[in-house]
């Protein structure tokens, strides 16, 4: 038990839950526990107790870490080279056809 438990000190505990199998975990809110026991007891209460969650995850709120300097999450340099977007090829081709006056690829005749 930690020293708070044993006080009996309530602390927040944020709340996450899944509503079905394969959807993402979504905030669901908070509830305040001296412990982690109690935390997803009241949170079980709280968030699925008319069976509206198939998983929870309830964390302490001192225990999460925030990064809202937009310096480090926007950074300056242009790295689209880094989205994964490939090569298309369908708009080069299409406009190839135009210029060429064709409206359809021809079909391969040597193919079987």
């Amino acid at each position: 038990m930690t020293g708070a438990a044993q006080a009996g000190v309530l602390e927040p505990w944020e709340v996450f839950r899944r509503e079905k199998d394969g959807d993402p975990m979504k905030h669901g809110g908070s509830v305040m526990a001296p412990d982690s026991v109690l935390a997803l007891h009241y949170a079980r209460e709280m968030y699925s107790r008319r069976q509206e969650s198939v998983h929870l995850w309830v964390v302490r709120r001192t225990d999460i870490h925030d990064l809202a300097d937009l310096d480090l999450l926007q950074p300056p340099l242009d790295r689209s080279f880094k989205k994964p977007g490939g090569y298309v090829m369908r708009d080069k081709l299409a406009a190839a056809r135009e210029q060429s006056g064709e409206s359809k690829p021809r079909a391969n005749k040597g193919a079987r």
